[in-house]
Order: structure tokens, then sequence, then C-alpha cells
């Protein structure tokens, strides 16, 4: 039986995959600091399974990481801080945890001997998605604060009109926007430079956006169906951002636990590095998602304020194609049962001292 480190498998996906890999007949280990503004509670769930070995530990403590690859035969590298982020006062901690941490994890792995690694990586690494203009698809810059202000959400083309947008593929320019896009590529950087040195093998998973059960909520760090669970079980319309147009996919957690199981197993058989989209394929606006997720929860209509976050950007949505082809993987769990199982699901606690983001 061989054993697969998990780090970050207290979280929210890292926890998934755990699940997953405990029921392929994998053994599992987490490598798991459970920071205060992430966790709630003091002792995780995953900690109580049987069957898991559980070292505390960041991920940026090399001490931690060596003695977390002890046996190992694999790693899924889950441990990251995600989100847009507050201000740029939370740059240090991104690169810390994320680039630094992605680095004391290879260089670990390195000494251990473990060549199989599968990277949780974010559609973020691409900045805005692509387009079709006439035959051509490009790729248009950021949108301006002064477009956002006065309500012009679309990117345009030169000649003032709105652009089409379509599915992105992975080989397209990568241009992150935020320090949190910033590090996600600096980690897949790494991670292709590791497996050049050392002959490994690793599969980055580009994840879109993934909901479902034990969401994280009461943090800034959280994604957006989080923000609309967290309205509507306190009564509240969830408030939708721009004017609600705005295209993403929306991946069931379970979906993206299977793909990491997939991707481990093609490991196995593929050697160098990889990236791969990770997503339904079937593109939703934002506004979609709210109003299906309040209908099935019995709340209110969501409320569309047209204010914005410099960073977001317009659309985004995934060709997962690749990873149909050459994992093999494709997305399972139909939108409306996910929706519906997102809704009855219990999300994890607030953490302490963090006052609810509902907006």
């Amino acid at each position: 039986m061989s054993t697969l480190l998990v780090t970050g498998g207290a979280g929210f996906i890292g926890g998934h995959v755990v699940r997953a890999a405990l029921d392929r007949g994998w053994r599992v280990r987490v490598l798991d600091d459970l920071r205060p503004d992430v966790h709630a509670g003091d002792v995780e769930p995953v900690e109580r399974v049987e069957g898991i070995d559980v070292v505390r530990g960041s991920v940026t403590d090399p001490i931690a990481v060596d003695r977390a690859l002890e046996g190992v035969d694999a790693v899924s590298h889950q441990a990251a801080k995600v989100g847009l982020g507050v201000d740029l006062s939370d740059a240090p901690d991104y690169a810390h945890t994320n680039v630094t941490g992605t680095a004391e994890l290879l260089a670990a792995m390195t000494r251990r001997g473990v060549g199989r690694l599968v990277l949780a990586s974010s559609m973020v690494v691409y900045g805005e998605g692509s387009y079709r203009r006439g035959d051509r698809v490009v790729r248009p810059p950021a949108r301006t604060v002064a477009d956002l202000r006065a309500g012009r959400f679309e990117p345009l083309d030169e000649a003032g009109d709105p652009l089409e947008p379509v599915l992105i593929e992975e080989d397209v320019t990568l241009e992150p926007r935020t320090v949190y896009a910033a590090t996600k590529l600096a980690q897949e950087h790494l991670v292709a430079a590791w497996v050049r040195e050392t002959g490994g093998s690793a599969l980055a998973l580009r994840y879109h956006n993934v909901f479902g059960a034990g969401m994280p909520q009461g943090t800034p760090y959280a994604g957006v169906a989080s923000f609309f669970r967290s309205s509507l079980a306190a009564g509240l319309a969830p408030r939708v951002f721009e004017d609600g147009g705005q295209l993403r996919d929306f991946v069931d957690v379970r979906d993206v636990a299977s793909a990491n199981l997939a991707a481990l197993a093609c490991t196995r058989t593929t050697p160098g590095f990889r990236a791969f989209n990770i997503g339904s394929g079937t593109p939703r606006t934002i506004l979609e998602f709210a109003r299906t997720l309040a209908r099935v929860c019995g709340g209110p209509e969501p409320v569309v304020t047209g204010e914005y976050r410099l960073g977001d950007v317009r659309h985004l949505t995934a060709s997962s194609a690749r990873a149909e082809r050459e994992i093999p993987w494709r997305a399972a769990v139909p939108f409306v049962d996910a929706v519906r199982d997102f809704a009855e699901a219990p999300m994890r606690d607030r953490v302490r001292g963090a006052e609810p983001h509902l907006g």
C-alpha cells in the first residue's frame, strides 16, 4: 500500500482529497499547521479519521516537512494561503506560505527521494480570460478603475464593442493580477524547475471556482459561494458585485478531489510537468449561481450591487479538454445537484474573532 502526504489536508479541499485517497486504498499522512485564521476549532475532524497520520506543522518549516515525508510515495500539495486578500499587508504572508512553503517542500522531497507531486494551482494565474474577436482569440488588458466606476464592466475591443468570452486553455499567456495569483504562478515555476532538475513527475491542477461541503465562512479569504451561503443562512439576500454577468466555472469539491486522485495515478507513468484546468466545462454567471443557491435554500433573491473589487476579472471559464484527454478526468456532479448538496451541507465553523463577510 502506498503512502500519500496531503499538505493542508485539514483544509476545505485538502480534507476532501484525504477522504478520496482513503477510499482509493492509500495510506494517508496530513501535514497541517491548523492556522487560527483558517481553522475555527482546536481539533479538526481529519484528526479523528481512522487511518490518518497527522503531523502538526507548517509547510514552511523544513523539520516538520522532512518528518511528514518519511516513507511517503507521493504528495498532494494543497497547503496555501488563498483568496484575493485584504490589502497589500497580506503580501508577505502570501509569499512566505505559498512560495517559501513550496520551496521547502520540494527541497525535502528531493532529500527524501519522493518524485511524484500534484500541485493545487488556480485559475488566477491567467488573469483575465480569453475572448473572441472575429476569427481571433485575444486577451484584453486589465479593466480600468474609470470604467469600473462608470459601470462599464465588459472588456471592449478597439472599436468599443464587447468581446465574446470563450473557454480558456492552458497554453495561453499567464498574467497574474493579484499577489495571490503571483504566488500561485511562482509555485508552478518552482515545481517545473524541480521536475527538470530531479526527473520527477508533477501535475499542476488549476482549480476554477470550487464549492461544496466544508467551505470556510466568516473570513475574507473564502470564495464567493461561501459568502452567498453565509448570507442566506443569516436570512439575508446574497450581494452580487458588478452586474452579476461575470462568467465563471463552478466545480464541485468532490470532482476536484477525484481530479487529484486521477492526477496522482497519472504521475506513475507520466514524467515531466503539465498544467490542467479543473472545472465543469460549463460557464455560468455569478448571478445564476446566486439565484440557484437562493432558490434551493428558500432564501431571498440576490441583490445586484454594482460594486467591484480591483483585481477581479470579468470572465474566466475553463476548457477541461486537456484533463479529459490526458489524465483522464472529467467533472461528474451535475450543477443543480452540486448546489443542492452545498445548500444542505455543513460549513466550517466561523473563525473566532472574524466578522461575517456577507457581501
